[in-house]
């Protein structure tokens, strides 16, 4: 290839990928009343700044080729801080390794642009394989704590090489740059993943929303959304959990179910979004549900809205673990009460979904809850058909 269609190309894509982050996103008309979507993916892999994929040196590259591929960014924490939406995405590269990196806009909706490197996360002890999914909270005592699921080997069967182990990494900023990374979560035996900091002690003690699990993928005979207290959390060590959310047969819920991002004050209680997992002939589909816990006793829930609020819909059914939208990152903007909800589509991209406080926990309060059977669905059908008349 000349120089000339090298340097053309080059210019090509630089072009592409500044129209591509210079695009304004549509919001799109809401069909339920409770969200709306927008239609555009907001983060992509093509998202992911030049630099960190292509050499740019007609030395070492003068073919320019893609040196470091990446796969995919998706599952992101979220935040709003300082009049910013930030997120803190998982990117996946094409050896399937992942790393974080924060993105930042001004909209919330578009123009996502990320900093100039990738977060850089201390290793932790033993090291890990694989971090990823993080979930952050700005907690009351003044850190903003990121949880993270950290992968590793699972060296007691070491001829299975599908055997891992799945803990959680912390990690606490003060500026959202300097990143100090924390000893894991201590969680006795079994494994954790979806673990979600509460924002505010409970009882001078902090508290963690968890997922135990008996192995990397299997919940195993209990599963559901725990809770635990924890002392320190530069120490963080589980003594005892509940389940605030169990599993429930014949239900959006029914294989795993996990904590989304930490949970929303409201004057109704705490407010939650999190995922809700069924096996299908397809393979498993993922969901995201709401659930309302008391505003003293965030274990004690209050209002568990019947159903799914967002599931995989149209091109977001596609992707690498297709038939999956997950979240574990909102962002609540307190003047004007406006919540964008960021959920992967598929693990391959990041959509964004726009609602508001009130509405949202209209939602929760008013929605019926789930009938358990079918003849109980009909009645609550015909129920909604006879106040209509």
């Amino acid at each position: 290839m000349s120089w000339e269609a090298v340097d053309a190309r080059k210019l090509r894509i630089q072009a592409e990928f500044e129209a591509l982050l210079s695009r304004s996103n549509a919001r799109l008309p809401s069909t339920n009343g409770v969200f709306c979507r927008y239609r555009d993916a907001i983060l992509t892999r093509e998202h992911v700044p030049l630099p960190w994929r292509f050499d740019f040196s007609p030395t070492t590259n003068p073919r320019f080729l893609e040196r470091l591929g990446v796969n995919a960014v998706f599952n992101p924490g979220a935040i709003y801080y300082r009049g910013k939406y930030l997120l803190v995405a998982r990117v996946e590269g094409a050896d399937r390794k992942s790393f974080f990196a924060m993105a930042e806009s001004d909209s919330g909706v578009d123009g996502f642009r990320f900093w100039d490197h990738p977060l850089d996360i201390p290793e932790g002890s033993p090291p890990d394989t694989n971090i990823y999914d993080m979930r952050l909270t700005q907690h009351e005592d003044g850190w903003i704590y990121g949880l993270f699921c950290t992968e590793r080997k699972d060296f007691a069967r070491p001829h299975d090489l599908t055997a891992a182990v799945a803990g959680c990494g912390i990690v606490r900023s003060r500026n959202l740059k300097d990143w100090e990374r924390l000893p894991d979560l201590d969680a006795g035996p079994g494994q954790q993943r979806n673990v979600t900091l509460h924002p505010e002690f409970v009882d001078g003690q902090y508290l963690l929303y968890t997922r135990p699990q008996d192995g990397f993928v299997d919940v195993g005979g209990g599963g559901g959304i725990g809770w635990a207290l924890v002392e320190d959390m530069s120490r963080a060590r589980i003594a005892r959990q509940e389940i605030v959310d169990p599993r429930a047969y014949h239900t959006i819920k029914e294989v795993k179910n996990g904590q989304g991002p930490p949970p929303l004050k409201t004057p109704h209680g705490w407010l939650h979004l999190a995922h809700g997992v069924r096996d299908t002939a397809a393979g498993l589909r993922y969901v995201l549900y709401v659930l309302l816990t008391d505003l003293k006793e965030p274990w004690r829930v209050v209002a568990a809205p019947g159903g799914y609020l967002i599931a995989p819909q149209g091109g977001e059914r596609v992707g690498d673990v297709s038939n999956v939208a997950f979240c574990n990152g909102w962002a609540h903007d307190p003047e004007t009460g406006r919540i964008l909800i960021y959920y992967a589509a598929s693990d391959t991209r990041v959509h964004v979904a726009e609602t508001r406080l009130d509405e949202l926990c209209d939602y929760a309060l008013h929605t019926p809850s789930d009938s358990v059977s079918s003849r109980g669905a009909f009645e609550q059908r015909q129920a909604l058909i006879a106040g209509n008349g």
